[in-house]
């Protein structure tokens, strides 16, 4: 596909053809990103390693903290990298990233305990920055909501997904320290033909412009300048991402325990089994609010979509400790209500905020902010879990983070509703 075809096909606003090229083409790509961090999380890496100034630990657990402080670390340098990056570099760039982390698994693969901890870090840091890149080729667009949640489908299937792939793949009979590499090497030929496809989506046009607000790369002043205005707001929406990221990251890091105390080991369908009906519900409820033209009544809405998803995570645990509902049904009903409140950040929730402000800048900017301290949660609650409180089981862990998440998060979207929607700050202010 050209890029005068789709430019041609982005004059209408429900060009269904564009719509679907664009939510193809950053759909795949950013699926097949996952193929190069999450498959080595079904395998078991048994026994235990010594590290200093660290009690003794479970080796896969070590792993897993190593590749999220990676990540972590990512999202901070992406917080300058992502907003800053012009379109020119963005496919280069995310090959580039791709091709640095598969190395860094055949490290992993080559390299014994405890030294291997060194390339699952390494994998982690570029890793964190494909997001921004990939959503640069979809902000500010009068369709953004529906091809931001497209693109947000592909972490709700992809996480089973290619845990399903590794599982299988170990089932061949492959060592389950290649086993992250082969996975990888399966997938990186279709990366390449996405990352193609997301070259010849043409820019935001005059229309995108006039709706949206002109996307731009924002340097420092300008970063600070966009969180001084909005800060209260802005504080309390990176705080409670902490606590859905850490949720999220634990659900999904440890789902093969947690299947396993819920009777469902050894079964490679059911990492997949549940997201797929999560991913469909997601995208059509939150792509809806590409028909709420009016910026400001799109934050206010995608506010009490993401209240209604943390309020249904604890009503649905509740109905699953009443022995009402089955555990398949609670894990897609608290997945579900998690990505409702967890998938705006990444598309939604500050573009329209930049949209409603009339600032000239990038929803990048703000979403690796709130990505960066939310993978540090995600870090504290594993050490928090694997060190502080080793005695408790995971499904028991695991039911009382979803009660905390549920009260914490519905709480915090209440306070950010109401001052978003008593802010005075007016769009000629956010311009001066």
């Amino acid at each position: 596909m050209n890029r005068a075809t789709l430019a041609r096909w982005q004059k209408s606003p429900t060009s269904l053809r564009f719509n679907a090229y664009c939510v193809f083409a950053a759909f795949s790509t950013y699926f097949c990103m996952y193929a190069f961090r999450k498959p080595f999380l079904v395998g078991a890496y048994a026994g235990k390693v010594h590290l200093p100034l660290l009690p003794e630990i479970d080796h896969k657990i070590i792993l897993i903290i190593a590749q999220v402080i990676g990540y972590t670390l990512s999202k901070f340098i992406g917080i300058k990298v992502v907003s800053e990056a012009g379109a020119k570099r963005r496919a280069a760039s995310i090959v580039a990233m791709i091709a640095f982390a598969e190395v860094c698994l055949l490290g992993f693969a080559l390299v014994p305990a405890p030294f291997d901890i060194l390339f699952l870090f390494l994998n982690g840091i570029p890793l964190g920055m494909i997001w921004g890149l990939v959503f640069g080729y979809l902000e500010g667009r009068r369709s953004s909501e529906i091809l931001g949640v497209g693109l947000s489908a592909s972490y709700i299937v992809a996480s089973g997904a290619v845990k399903s792939a590794g599982q299988w793949i170990l089932n061949l009979g492959i060592a389950e320290r290649w086993m992250p590499f082969a996975t990888g090497l399966v997938f990186f030929p279709a990366f390449l033909l996405c990352v193609q496809l997301l070259r010849t989506i043409p820019p935001p046009n005059a229309e995108d412009v006039k709706f949206r607000t002109a996307r731009v790369p924002m340097d420092a002043t300008e970063r600070k300048r966009f969180f001084r205005m909005f800060a209260p707001g802005l504080v309390t929406l990176t705080g409670v991402h902490v606590f859905l990221t850490a949720y999220r990251d634990f659900r999904d890091n440890f789902a093969r325990e947690i299947w396993q105390e819920l009777g469902y080991g050894g079964q490679p369908a059911i990492f997949t089994v549940t997201e797929l009906p999560i991913a469909f519900i997601v995208l059509v409820v939150l792509g809806a609010l590409m028909i709420v033209r009016d910026n400001k009544k799109a934050v206010t809405v995608v506010h009490a979509l993401m209240l209604a998803g943390t309020a249904l995570v604890g009503f649905a645990t509740a109905a699953f400790q009443a022995q009402l509902i089955s555990p398949v049904v609670w894990m897609t009903a608290v997945g579900l209500g998690m990505y409702v409140a967890y998938v705006p950040y990444g598309c939604i929730l500050f573009d329209r905020i930049i949209a409603a402000t009339g600032f000239a800048g990038t929803a990048g900017f703000m979403m690796y902010v709130t990505d960066a301290f939310g993978y540090l949660g995600s870090v504290a609650l594993t050490l928090f879990r694997n060190l502080g409180h080793p005695e408790l089981n995971w499904l028991v862990f695991f039911t009382r983070f979803s009660y905390a998440v549920s009260i914490v998060a519905a709480t915090a979207f209440l306070f950010s509703l109401i001052y978003f929607r008593r802010s005075h700050r007016v769009k000629s202010e956010a311009r001066a």
